[in-house]
């Protein structure tokens, strides 16, 4: 399988965000929409701080505005 966790970095620590996610996709307001491999959905706001593909993780930084 090829989904990834996907986990929010916020004070030095990753939070998991959503687990087996299929699809990371940019929105226009400057979020991210995750999907996951049965349809579930979660919004986070921030930048990808790294991706490691082999390990299945992406981390998002969280962005104050």
């Amino acid at each position: 399988m090829c989904e990834a966790d996907a986990y929010l970095l916020k004070d030095g620590q990753e939070q998991l965000l959503m687990e087996s996610v299929d699809v990371v996709e940019p929105e226009e307001d400057g979020t991210w929409r995750l999907v996951g491999i049965f349809g579930d959905q979660k919004t986070v706001r921030g930048k990808i701080k790294r991706m490691n593909l082999v390990n299945h993780r992406v981390v998002f930084e969280s962005q104050t505005e």
